[in-house]
């Protein structure tokens, strides 16, 4: 949770969501430049990299409510996300 005026705690979050994307874009080009899989490996793409610019707004939320909102699209993307990858295995 990114605690207010808590940076080490939104720092951890973002980076860890910033690495997990650009993993997800290194899947991304193996998929379709190695396996020809082009249509889910876009769906994998955007929703693996939706996580973390979700959390990057919920970083500058209005409200708190604006904060959680934000932080449930993340989770629902990082769900998607494991869809994507669960139906490409």
């Amino acid at each position: 949770m990114i605690i207010p005026n808590g940076m080490a705690a939104e720092s951890i979050i973002q980076k860890l969501s910033m690495d997990f994307a650009i993993r997800i874009v290194k899947f991304y080009k193996f998929l379709t430049f190695e396996k020809k899989v082009y249509i889910i490996s876009k769906q994998l793409l955007r929703s693996g990299t939706s996580i973390g610019a979700n959390i990057s707004e919920a970083a500058y939320a209005q409200s708190r409510a604006d904060f959680i909102n934000k932080m449930q699209i993340a989770l629902k993307e990082a769900s998607e996300t494991c869809f994507w990858i669960a139906f490409i295995i």
